[in-house]
């Protein structure tokens, strides 16, 4: 009886502490977080920027009901953030989750939002299907809006609702100028990186003369690729600003190689720049980095009557994966860099220089002048060379004044070609070198939250393996552990009911 009574207890207890925990859930929400990048805890830049928040914040998500669920997911992780963040602005965050389907104005009225219709494919009754969904977010502040189109992927969620928070709440943006007018692309050539950087600045080109300046009124100046030659008046100019404390952004060329003629020749770049970095103590040498670890290349090769295309290992263009702990890396995985060039400092021991982006462990340089064999095999001797510095970040008293400085050997790395994206991380690069030097680091981990790749033929042989066999046995080994534990269990059960005066 007394048995009988105890396990009536539980069955009452059991679900009082359900409904009693369903309860506090209301009021109170809580997440584990165990991802190495912590993408599921709210950064102190959000935490921040909602906790000075002025006007309330609207979030219309516009999310179909009947999602697959490889694509549910993501619903559900967007309404548990935007609860955090309800939380975390002390209600200033309000949001709403509307299904576009749901009547026939619906999707009339998420299509005027902004909001993009999607074809996602189901599986139903054994056949795969193709239906209408929405997957989009609307942020309001007062009269303004931002609008996220599409929401396809959980990586950087927190990063777009927070920078779509702080475009609206921040109305004095820095200024951010961008030098053209000795052949530099323009903003309209780097519509990637400019998005990502209005977040926080407003950009604009600059255009000196020979007589005037206007370069103090920015907080940082970017030199991305000239081409042509730098009058002398103009680097007095530069000079002037880092004199009074300006931040600079250098990213130059100083090589190039013209692939299209029949007889391919590298070249050496000259534009004045190189010699007025000098003056740092920072020399961009005249030269090319080959790198095994590298983009492949489409070559024709004759193979008989038959003229076939085959992929070819081209070091001319490296995949950087290797960075140095900096603010400006920080988040990044993979930069593509094309015909870039190695960097020296000799300068004062009163600068910092710390290189941001190196090579591999197999390297190799040439001079400018060299024949480029796109059909080369290359062997593993071939790279005698490793880590070496592609791009740094300086500060100290660089013209006698404290500044800071970034300098890329590559400078049409955030440059669009033609139709081409920009490689995202080249892209946060630019982002995160403008946030460190205009003293504005609070969404660079953000931006580069979450994996963008992790090719496993980056590997070591042995840790490849090491995946592979763990892989294949972990399930086993844990089906037949499981076993073993309730083989074992029962067994001693069994002793135990055989034991005297058991009940």
């Amino acid at each position: 009886m007394i048995s009988n009574r105890k396990y009536s207890n539980i069955i009452f207890l059991v679900p009082g502490i359900v409904v009693l925990l369903n309860l506090l859930a209301v009021n109170y929400f809580t997440r584990l977080d165990l991802t190495e990048d912590k993408r599921y805890t709210l950064s102190d830049a959000t935490e921040n920027l909602l906790e000075d928040l002025a006007e309330p914040v609207t979030v219309s998500a516009y999310f179909s009901n009947n999602l697959p669920p490889q694509l549910d997911h993501i619903r559900r992780d967007l309404r548990d953030m935007l609860v955090e963040y309800d939380q975390a602005s002390d209600g200033m965050v309000v949001y709403e989750f509307i299904d576009p389907l749901k009547d026939n104005f619906g999707e009339q009225k998420a299509q005027q939002a902004g909001i993009m219709q999607m074809q996602v494919q189901v599986r139903e009754k054994d056949q795969m299907k193709t239906q209408i969904a929405y997957m989009g977010a609307v942020i309001s502040m007062g009269e303004d809006k931002e609008v996220l189109p599409v929401i396809q992927t959980t990586s950087g969620m927190e990063y777009s609702l927070t920078s779509s928070i702080k475009k609206l709440s921040v109305t004095d943006k820095p200024l951010v100028g961008l030098l053209t007018g000795h052949g530099e692309p323009g903003i309209q050539q780097m519509q990637q990186a400019a998005r990502d950087l209005s977040v926080l600045y407003q950009v604009e080109n600059v255009v000196l003369t020979d007589t005037t300046s206007e370069l103090m009124k920015y907080n940082t100046v970017a030199v991305i690729g000239p081409s042509d030659s730098i009058p002398q008046e103009h680097l007095s100019q530069m000079t002037s600003y880092m004199e009074q404390g300006g931040n600079l952004l250098l990213a130059i060329d100083r090589v190039d190689a013209d692939l299209n003629s029949g007889y391919p020749m590298g070249n050496a770049v000259n534009t004045g720049l190189e010699s007025w970095l000098r003056k740092t103590g920072v020399t961009v040498n005249s030269n090319f980095v080959l790198d095994a670890s590298a983009v492949t290349v489409m070559v024709s090769r004759q193979q008989g009557p038959f003229t076939v295309q085959q992929p070819i290992l081209f070091p001319y263009i490296p995949r950087v994966t290797n960075f140095g702990e900096h603010p400006v890396s920080d988040g990044l995985e993979q930069l593509v860099l094309n015909f870039t060039s190695s960097i020296d400092f000799n300068g004062d021991s009163a600068i910092t220089f710390t290189p941001v982006l190196l090579s591999s462990e197999q390297t190799a340089t040439q001079p400018a002048t060299t024949f480029i064999d796109a059909g080369r095999q290359w062997q593993n001797s071939d790279f005698p060379l490793k880590n070496v510095t592609l791009g740094a970040a300086l500060e100290g008293p660089l013209f006698g004044t404290a500044s800071k400085m970034v300098v890329i050997a590559d400078g049409g790395f955030p440059v669009a070609e033609g139709q081409q994206q920009v490689n995202p991380d080249n892209v946060n690069l630019l982002v995160n070198a403008i946030d460190w030097l205009s003293d504005d680091t609070g969404l660079v981990g953000l931006r580069t939250q979450g994996a963008t790749a992790r090719p496993i033929d980056d590997l070591e042989d042995g840790k490849k393996a090491f995946l592979k066999y763990l892989n294949f046995l972990l399930p086993i080994i844990l089906v037949i552990g499981y076993g073993i534990f309730r083989a074992q269990n029962n067994r001693m059960l069994r002793i135990k009911r055989m034991e005297v005066g058991h009940v």
